[in-house]
C-alpha cells in the first residue's frame, strides 16, 4: 500500500475504512466491487487503487489494521493485565465495543474473512491470525486459570462454547443489518454474567 495514507485527515482515513469494512462484511471478497467502496467513502475508485493498489491490498490492508487496532485497544484498556478471566472479559468487552463505535463493521468483516475461502487471501488471513495469537500468547485455552473457575468445568469445552457463542452472536447481528454498540455491551455483559455465575469459582459476582 501507499503509506502516504497515513497523512490523510483521521477522519477521511476513517471513511475509507469503513466503507471497506461495510462492502466486505455484506460481501464475499470475490463479490465486493472497488466501485462500491469507493462510492460509500466518497472518492474516486482510482484515489482507492493509488492507496492500496488493488482490491487484494485494501483488504489485507483493513485485516491487518482491524489486528492491530483490536490490540491497541484491549491494551488500553489493561485487559491484559492479571485480573481474572471474567472481568478479563469485560474489560475486553467495553474496548472492543469502543472500538466498535468508531467502526461499526470491523468485528462482523473480521469474523467474514476468518472464513473466507477464496484462495487469493485465505491462507494469509490464517497465517497473520495464527501470528497474532502466538505472540499475545492470551485468549487460549492454555491461558486460563484453573483457580478463576468451578471445580471439576472442562476447561476445552466451556472455552470452545464461549467462543461459539460469540461467534454466533455476531452473525446474528451481520444478518440483522444491525451495529447497535450500547445494545451489543449490554447483551453480552449479560452473557458473561451467566457464564460466570455458571462456571466461575465464586458463583457470579452477586456471591462475592
Amino acid at each position: 500500500m501507499n503509506e502516504r495514507f497515513f497523512d490523510l485527515p483521521q477522519e477521511k482515513r476513517r471513511r475509507m475504512m469503513n466503507a471497506g469494512y461495510h462492502v466486505f462484511a455484506q460481501n464475499s471478497y470475490k463479490k465486493s466491487p472497488m466501485s462500491e467502496i469507493a462510492e460509500a467513502a466518497g472518492i474516486s475508485k482510482s484515489l482507492l487503487f493509488h492507496y492500496f493498489g488493488n482490491k487484494r491490498g485494501l483488504y489485507l490492508f483493513l485485516w491487518e489494521q482491524c489486528l492491530q487496532m483490536t490490540q491497541q485497544v484491549l491494551e488500553a484498556y489493561g485487559c491484559y493485565e492479571d485480573l481474572g478471566f471474567f472481568e478479563q472479559m469485560r474489560r475486553g468487552l467495553r474496548a472492543k465495543m469502543a472500538l466498535t463505535r468508531e467502526y461499526p463493521e470491523m468485528a462482523m468483516f473480521a469474523l467474514k474473512s476468518f472464513y473466507e475461502k477464496d484462495p487469493a487471501i485465505q491462507p494469509v488471513i490464517r497465517e497473520s491470525y495464527d501470528r497474532h495469537l502466538a505472540s499475545l500468547g492470551y485468549g487460549t485455552v492454555g491461558s486460563l486459570r484453573r483457580e478463576d473457575f468451578r471445580p471439576g468445568v472442562n476447561l476445552p469445552m466451556m472455552y470452545r462454547e464461549m467462543f461459539l457463542a460469540s461467534e454466533g452472536y455476531v452473525w446474528e447481528m451481520l444478518l440483522r443489518g444491525d451495529v447497535d454498540a450500547d445494545r451489543m455491551e449490554r447483551e453480552f455483559a449479560a452473557m458473561i454474567d451467566f457464564w460466570e455465575e455458571t462456571y466461575g469459582a465464586n458463583g457470579g459476582r452477586k456471591s462475592e
